[in-house]
């Protein structure tokens, strides 16, 4: 039985890919009796029912690292987070829920700085200096002259890349422009049309370094939903990492004497900014747990 990779999901139909091409295939009637919805991600293994028609029947949905619903898409392996200098200015608190969303659902975080036309190195290098410590990957980008866009396209290689950041930093233009370059053309896929009230159904689009990035921009809000206060300081990697260890072995990081976290932030280790953030995350998470019965 072969074994493929699930597009899109268009009415019931859902174009499978796999080492041959894709197939449309339908859904046995066991996965709405058990509530399971297949999404674009899924792995799935499928019965052929006719060849010369490229058709078939999903089977076998494998079980999933992470899904989510908005976008909904399963099995994203990494976030490309998207932010600005300027034009808007950076929300930097929803980047760390951002993070910390791939760090709990075990994505890898790629950090895009766009617009960097719009800005100069030294801007440039103190957006890159607050996550220099995170051990993140970054490249910056521009869609004059295409800046960066090779960069990118390396980065993007062999993942299931989703884009997410706030409105207006320019996600939508980094997607056409990577569907005008690098997209493969798979079956009857087209360019997406994205007006408002058009009907979206959101896909993978198949690059040509053997990626895929969702068609459409997901997480423009993000809660931290399944997130326990008391584990938002392993989410945040460059604590891990720091120097030297904590007075009292289940410090917070933030009221506690002797915390080497707080220490490597007022030493430069440690970016204030992502430090400030952790701060109001960790404050959220404790009175949503401390309002949980009430």
């Amino acid at each position: 039985m072969p074994r493929g990779l699930i597009l899109k999901g268009v009415g019931g139909f859902y174009t499978v890919e796999c080492g041959s091409g894709t197939y449309e295939c339908r859904t046995r009637g066991v996965f709405r009796k058990k509530g399971i919805t297949p999404l674009p991600g899924d792995f799935v293994n499928f019965s052929i029912t006719d060849e010369s028609a490229r058709e078939g029947w999903i089977e076998e949905i494998e079980p999933r690292q992470n899904f989510f619903i908005r976008p909904p898409v399963a099995n994203v392996n990494q976030i490309a987070v998207v932010l600005a200098k300027t034009s808007p200015e950076p929300d930097f608190l929803l980047v760390d829920k951002l993070l910390v969303t791939a760090e709990k659902n075990g994505i890898t975080p790629l950090i895009v700085i766009n617009k960097i036309d719009l800005i100069d190195d030294k801007e440039l290098s103190e957006v890159k200096d607050i996550y220099k410590s995170t051990g993140y990957q970054v490249v910056a980008i521009s869609k004059v002259g295409k800046q960066g866009y090779d960069e990118l396209h390396e980065k993007l290689k062999g993942y299931r890349t989703v884009f997410a950041g706030q409105s207006g930093v320019g996600k939508s233009t980094i997607l056409n422009n990577i569907m005008d370059s690098w997209v493969m053309e798979t079956g009857d896929m087209s360019r997406i049309q994205r007006g408002r009230h058009t009907t979206r159904h959101v896909q993978l689009l198949s690059l040509d370094n053997d990626g895929y990035v969702v068609d459409t921009p997901g997480f423009s809000s993000m809660s931290l939903e399944g997130i326990e206060y008391s584990e938002l300081s392993s989410m945040y990697p460059e604590f891990n990492r720091a120097e030297g260890r904590c007075k009292f072995n289940s410090c917070s990081h933030i009221k506690e004497p002797g915390c080497a976290i707080k220490d490597s932030v007022h030493a430069g280790g440690i970016s204030r900014i992502r430090y400030e953030c952790y701060q109001r995350l960790y404050e959220e998470l404790k009175l949503q747990y401390e309002n949980r019965y009430r």
